[in-house]
């Protein structure tokens, strides 16, 4: 048996199982969990552990269920993705005009007041069948007096009404921030789209009552615990403005009702006085300030991807970067001689290169340190970047989910897009085996929060209708395990906590989850309906569906 303590202290929980993976090795082995107070300080045999078990002692006792660490999504939205729960989901529509009248159904059944924003999220212009932006005249008809402000699904545009236009100020006089756009007529009049960085013109629509702001964090609780997601990585920009709620965070940690880790970024800007702040407040095992964030470019369905080559489909752009490559590489070095983690968000083979360049430009003006800067996305990669992740220490942090971002490969505008020579795309396996760090999350609310849908995605790399056979890029498919680890320890590893996160092993937090079935040993097509049996966040206790009941009540407990 590995334990820490004295067997005349016995344990507040023991999980004991058939399958448990401690994320050290390749395959689950029948083990017992011991937890007392918020860490973990037995793990052995059943019968090694029987003298921890006390009267008070809380026992488990699994099957074919699979125990392992709880999940670290190292790359949400929270705030943004827990407004999304809350209002309209206009994804499902296929046209403007059917995507505002989603928009009215739901907003003639509310008791919205008339002084408040109508917001609404998830449309994509793409998705419908004329893939044109739409227009603020369309609101107008609906909506004449209420502001509107509708966010679409990649988070790097929003569709306004007139009036929302006009509370904000918005008009042809307008000028453009930099590296956004403020989409107008041929007149010069704003449509009523705003673009990347003129999101943060719209920052005042989304400041919603503090009781509501209550409730729209209790739901995301409640859903990370169903879920089995027991750390996140915040990343409060969208392109604009931090998006975050700390007041919030930092009331339910104080009455201890934070049933989730978060560790949380705020925009890199190039001045530190703030940030320096955030760094030395927040620093507590559940509420951390976790570095900087800032957008190198777009994303490739819209061409703002920055490339380092002509689309594919479209030669006459390469995209672009949301701010010179001078001024990216001079913020980079300055935070990193602060000590700054730094999180780049870049999708394109370009906008990589040049995240890869100026942290390598950081480390030769700095020194080298420990800094676990990261790259987000990393969609796709030139092969002469490939080796630089593990030569400059850079973390690839991927989203495992955004390779089905379309519904069917059919409807995929990746191969069109980036065509073939920059093939593979999210080559997880490939800067696996250059020995690069590598983490796992989802991106909500850009996808579903649920980690199955990840990993699901990463060991098979097939879209929603089964296709292509054998997986797209099939050689980039990973295993059960590194899947697992990447969505746990990886994202551990990223925040600096792979001493207390990430696995089950002696001394560390005891964060852990208990899947129904055995992810080892299911069909591939069983992933995506596998759900948590039982989760358990720094020692307690804050998910349990009920054993055997037909109709799988479910109850998050918050002690």
């Amino acid at each position: 048996m590995n334990s820490q303590m004295n067997p005349a202290q016995k344990a507040d929980i023991v999980l004991s199982g058939n399958f448990v993976f401690s994320g050290l090795g390749e395959k689950p082995k029948k083990a017992t969990v011991a937890i007392k107070g918020n860490k973990i300080f037995a793990v052995g045999s059943e019968k090694e552990i029987v003298p921890l078990i006390g009267k008070k002692t809380k026992t488990y006792n699994f099957d074919n269920e699979l125990i392992m660490a709880g999940f670290n999504d190292f790359h949400i939205h929270l705030t943004l993705g827990s407004l999304y729960e809350h209002y309209p989901d206009l994804s499902s529509a296929t046209s403007e005009e059917e995507a505002v009248d989603l928009l009215k159904q739901h907003y003639d059944k509310s008791d919205n007041k008339k002084t408040q924003w109508i917001l609404g999220f998830r449309w994509y212009h793409l998705f419908w069948k004329k893939t044109e932006l739409p227009h603020r005249l369309s609101l107008d008809k609906v909506f004449p007096d209420q502001p509107v402000c509708l966010l679409n699904a990649d988070a790097h545009g929003a569709w306004l009404n007139s009036k929302g236009l006009e509370v904000l100020g918005i008009n042809r006089e307008t000028p453009d921030p930099p590296f956004g756009k403020i989409i107008r007529d041929e007149n010069g009049e704003p449509t009523g789209v705003l673009d990347e960085t003129a999101l943060g013109l719209a920052k005042r629509a989304f400041e919603i009552p503090y009781e509501q702001r209550v409730l729209v964090f209790q739901s995301f609780l409640k859903m990370a615990a169903k879920y089995g997601v027991t750390s996140v990585g915040d990343m409060f920009p969208v392109p604009g403005f931090d998006m975050g709620d700390l007041e919030i965070y930092e009331q339910f940690e104080k009455k201890g009702e934070l049933s989730v880790r978060i560790d949380f970024l705020s925009t890199l800007t190039g001045e530190f006085d703030y940030v320096k702040n955030l760094r030395d407040k927040y620093c507590s095992e559940k509420l951390n300030f976790s570095g900087l964030k800032q957008f190198l470019d777009g994303v490739p369905a819209t061409y703002t991807a920055y490339l380092l080559g002509p689309y594919n489909d479209n030669p006459n752009t390469i995209g672009g970067t949301l701010m010179p490559p001078e001024i990216v590489k001079e913020w980079i070095t300055n935070a990193d001689k602060e000590g700054f983690r730094i999180r780049l968000h870049a999708c394109g083979d370009g906008a990589i290169r040049l995240a890869l360049d100026s942290y390598e430009a950081a480390q030769k003006n700095n020194g080298i340190r420990d800094s676990r800067h990261t790259i987000e996305h990393v969609e796709t990669v030139s092969a002469n970047d490939l080796d630089r992740f593990a030569e400059l220490r850079v973390i690839a942090s991927m989203q495992p989910e955004h390779i089905a971002l379309f519904e069917t490969f059919e409807e995929n505008t990746y191969p069109s897009r980036l065509g073939p020579l920059r093939e593979p795309y999210w080559p997880i396996k490939t800067l696996m085996s250059r020995k690069a760090n590598l983490a796992f999350g989802s991106d909500f609310p850009i996808v579903n929060l649920n980690p199955m849908y990840g990993i699901y995605r990463a060991v098979t790399r097939v879209h929603n209708d089964g296709e292509p056979n054998g997986g797209w890029h099939s050689a980039e498919i990973i295993s059960m395990a590194e899947a697992l680890r990447l969505y746990t320890l990886g994202g551990a590893y990223g925040n600096f906590k792979e001493s207390k996160l990430g696995t089950i092993e002696v001394g560390k937090l005891a964060d852990i989850v208990v899947l129904d079935k055995n992810l080892f040993e299911v069909d591939p097509s069983e992933i995506l309906s596998t759900k948590v049996n039982l989760t358990i966040m720094d020692g307690k206790v804050v998910y349990e569906k009920a054993p055997n009941s037909k109709s799988a009540i479910e109850e998050c407990i918050y002690e």
